[in-house]
């Protein structure tokens, strides 16, 4: 079985998503057999390029609220994220353009080491306060996911996997993405959002069920 997830590096949910997924499927009777593919989605494209903005900023600034609601907002989401097992620390966030940290994943993901390199820029942003549009910080965290520095430096030098990540906008848009994270069990079955564990659980078991009688 494959499972296409649309994700972004800077989406609070998309972690907590992650992680329940993998809950899921340590508790899945037939996990050896399922392949994860993550694919690059931007909460934002419009974000200006070169923009660093703290995070509740940029929420007061887009949603029209108060510091003290935004507050409350990343309160609750870091609870959430606690309960399974991620240490948020959001106040330290800073909101960029995420295309350059998803042409590095592309790579990645061209490499075998997609999930790793997805897990580390999630907890780079969410977690570490990191830049996740700086060259230098995103090869150092390629290179702690298993990418060759050189390369993964020439290819955010360069504009590479540009129209990649185009393509799996595309994609996303074409099968009715409009917000992430979205899973896709075996080109059939969607779970949209950050669902309880068990949720995830009864679609793999119901799309296992379903391969089976094929």
């Amino acid at each position: 079985m494959r499972i296409d997830v649309w994700s972004d590096v800077v989406c609070p949910w998309c972690y907590i998503g992650k992680r329940r997924l993998e809950s899921a499927l340590a508790r899945y009777e037939d996990a050896a057999g399922v392949e994860v593919r993550w694919h690059s989605f931007q909460l934002d494209p419009a974000h200006p390029a070169g923009l660093r903005e703290p995070t509740a900023a940029m929420l007061t600034r887009k949603k029209g609220i108060g510091p003290e609601q935004v507050r409350e907002m990343q309160r609750q989401v870091t609870e959430l994220a606690a309960a399974e097992g991620l240490r948020y620390d959001l106040d330290r966030s800073i909101s960029v353009n995420t295309l350059d940290a998803h042409r590095l994943l592309q790579l990645a993901d061209r490499r075998g080491v997609g999930g790793a390199a997805h897990e580390r820029l999630l907890a780079a942003h969410l977690c570490e306060g990191e830049t996740v549009d700086d060259v230098e910080t995103l090869v150092r965290l390629g290179v702690e996911a298993g990418l060759d520095g050189t390369e993964a430096r020439r290819a955010l030098e360069s504009g590479a996997y540009t129209d990649e990540v185009a393509a799996d906008v595309a994609e996303a848009r074409r099968i009715g993405v409009s917000g992430v994270p979205f899973f896709v069990l075996d080109g059939a079955y969607g779970v949209s959002g950050a669902q309880p564990v068990d949720t995830f659980l009864h679609a793999l078991r119901t799309a296992g069920a379903a391969r089976g009688r094929v």
